[in-house]
């Protein structure tokens, strides 16, 4: 495998350096100096490659997002029909595997936490929300399509899909030993079907 151009490794330190220092002192605490010291590299060094500190909080949500759509998308190849490309969402978000990284689990966990607190880290938080809750509103229609059943406050079932995910993910980085393990994948998957299952079906001349 080629080696990585120096630009992309250095730029990788100081994210997971922005990472460590948001772990102990916040976003707040997390001066160019404090990030240089936690990436064992020299404040100039951070200036070169970034423009500021949110600019390298906004490549670490990125690379969150990114392994988050990998992870999605490597299920979603297989999928042959709307509900298993919306079970690969949710194994992709909720499952255990080779690929799976409770680092980056952790890390997003404390984005939103941060989130709370902090206007930039927030807007950057939301935006990455939104993009989300984008994909989850196109799979939860198609899966109620393919099933006959009609699209009622799908804003609502997309907003609970998420918010499932979101406590697996706090609860994961905070409370692991209290839960049961790999209960989440399974549970998301028959609540989504219940809830389809319970909405009217569309009358034969309207179906698409």
């Amino acid at each position: 495998m080629p080696r990585k151009p120096n630009t992309e490794l250095r730029r990788q330190q100081i994210v997971d350096g922005l990472l460590r220092v948001m772990a102990t002192q916040g976003y707040a605490g997390a001066t160019v100096q404090a990030i240089a010291k936690a990436a064992g590299l020299a404040p100039g060094l951070i200036h070169y490659h970034f423009h500021d500190k949110r600019e390298i909080l906004v490549a670490l949500v990125e690379r969150l997002a990114g392994y988050a759509t990998q992870r999605y998308q490597s299920r979603a190849a297989e999928a042959i029909d709307a509900r298993q490309r919306l079970v690969a969402y949710i194994d992709a978000r909720l499952s255990y595997g080779s690929d799976a990284d409770p680092d980056a689990v952790a890390a997003w966990v404390m984005v939103g936490a941060e989130a709370v607190r902090d206007p930039d880290v927030r807007e950057v938080y939301q935006r990455t929300v939104a993009q989300e809750m984008l994909l989850l509103r196109k799979l939860l229609r198609a899966c109620l399509a393919e099933q006959g059943r009609k699209v009622r406050k799908l804003d609502h079932l997309a907003a609970g899909l998420l918010a499932f995910v979101e406590g697996v993910f706090a609860l994961a980085s905070n409370a692991r030993e209290i839960v049961p393990v790999g209960f989440a994948a399974d549970m998301a998957a028959t609540w989504v079907d219940r809830y389809i299952a319970g909405e009217p079906a569309v009358a034969g001349k309207d179906r698409r």
